[in-house]
């Protein structure tokens, strides 16, 4: 069960918390949480402005402390339990203090700094959560993440590794779930083997609640959030977005990678791998039935089942009338990007000409410096990939049809046809994304 920052952002929120997993303790819960709500982003930002100099991180440092503390008033009654994590917390927040310090010092701020850093909420809200659950007679072990969870040294974006993270799940975990324990961690942090902090990337929570399961075999994983499920369309942009009450993890994948905000990109491939179904559940709404994610749906193959879309994109144009019928220029391309580590979303090609979507553009303008050399390079910035997903595209006659019409006063810059068989995506100006969304869902999903 994992809970994101909305469901542990109070100390109301982290009392329901307990609800929910009371209601479960006959199947054996492990429960996973974020930081509060909002606590990371303060961190990360405080980290910036003590590498700029200010000394305003003091104050983010006591806001935190205050906020936390009084979570725990709230939460766990006087006596011993609360001594001892407020004495948690003061301690974890002269951590903090130091790594700051030294920052500003230094006036660097390492991706190895900033991973300590940012792992300071999930370290704070664990062992609240824990206690709150304690204090409400449901017995709770709280165990650091950073002793099962094993990752590489890919400090910011680290991959766990699985084989060592499942003989630690067994060794650490499985003992407190047999004793009857419910065993708390925190998201989204872990270590490398030699013991050091690492982040798995924003929104890693999600993708902690995974390999847990995964390791554990675990007969569901449970994401709990702010929403009611996976929808059609964010409803923020359209409002009359609906709840797929079922979804396959090839849709669940190619949702949340491109741009669904519910799952975190990686969190469907661990469940994937072991067979193991997600459902996403809203903590503000418990009664709501979800979406459950599994290997097999049974809605019709060939129907449009959501629309997705990510804005910050930019596009790579590569043309070189030479390829025209040569081998190799394309790998030639992306070794360029594999040098820079740098992710591709699309790619649509011709005789002479590539065109790609990135939506990291850090490394971009050395990358656009080694393509010269291969061929004329334009980049456009300040795009947006917005996706149809479904299953059984190929054979669905009229499809393409249906969503370029209603899309014809909108500029389409680029076009790829998923290999999966179960997107359609295409490039527009960030500026036209959210009228294409909601005109690909006036004529998908509300012309019926």
């Amino acid at each position: 069960m994992k809970f994101g920052g909305t469901s542990v952002g109070s100390a109301e929120r982290i009392a329901a918390v307990a609800d929910r997993v009371r209601e479960r303790l006959d199947r054996k819960p492990v429960v996973v949480v974020s930081a509060l709500s909002r606590v990371t982003d303060l961190l990360i930002r405080a980290a910036n402005d003590a590498l700029a100099g200010s000394s305003d991180w003091e104050a983010a440092t006591g806001e935190l402390l205050s906020r936390h503390r009084t979570v725990v008033a709230e939460l766990v009654p006087t006596g011993p339990a609360r001594d001892g994590l407020l004495s948690h917390l003061s301690s974890v927040l002269s951590d903090l203090r130091g790594f700051y310090s030294a920052v500003q010092s230094l006036g660097e701020l390492t991706p190895r700094t900033l991973d300590a850093i940012a792992a300071v909420g999930e370290r704070l809200s664990y062992e609240i959560v824990a206690a709150a659950l304690g204090a409400r007679g449901i017995p709770a072990r709280a165990v650091d993440a950073r002793t099962v969870i094993v990752t590489d040294e890919s400090f910011g974006r680290a991959l766990p590794l699985m084989d060592e993270t499942a003989r630690r799940a067994r060794d650490v975990l499985l003992p407190a779930i047999q004793d009857g324990s419910v065993p708390v961690l925190p998201g989204f942090i872990g270590s490398t083997a030699r013991g050091v902090t690492t982040t798995l990337g924003r929104g890693g929570s999600d993708w902690s609640a995974a390999v847990v399961g995964a390791a554990l075999s675990a007969e569901e994983i449970q994401i709990w959030t702010d929403v009611d499920g996976m929808m059609t369309v964010d409803p923020r942009v359209v409002p009359g977005a609906k709840v797929m009450r079922e979804a396959t993890f090839d849709e669940a994948a190619e949702l949340a990678y491109f741009g669904a905000k519910v799952l975190h990109p990686a969190t469907i491939k661990p469940a994937v791998e072991r067979g193991i179904p997600v459902r996403i559940l809203n903590s503000l709404n418990p009664e709501a039935p979800g979406t459950l994610i599994t290997g097999h749906a049974d809605a019709a193959r060939g129907q449009p089942r959501a629309i997705a879309f990510k804005k910050g994109i930019s596009v790579v144009l590569i043309a070189q009338p030479r390829m025209l019928m040569a081998y190799g220029f394309v790998a030639r391309v992306f070794e360029v990007f594999d040098r820079h580590r740098t992710p591709v979303d699309l790619i649509a090609t011709s005789e002479v000409s590539i065109s790609l979507t990135v939506d990291d553009a850090r490394s971009l303008p050395l990358i656009q410096g080694e393509l010269a050399a291969l061929g004329d390079v334009k980049v456009l910035d300040r795009m947006a990939i917005v996706s149809v997903i479904g299953r059984g595209f190929i054979a669905q006659h009229g499809l393409a049809g249906r969503i370029f019409q209603a899309l014809r006063e909108v500029n389409i810059v680029m076009i790829s046809f998923g290999a999966s068989d179960v997107n359609i995506s295409f490039v527009v100006g960030d500026d036209e994304a959210e009228t294409a969304v909601r005109l690909l869902h006036r004529e998908l999903f509300e012309a019926a």
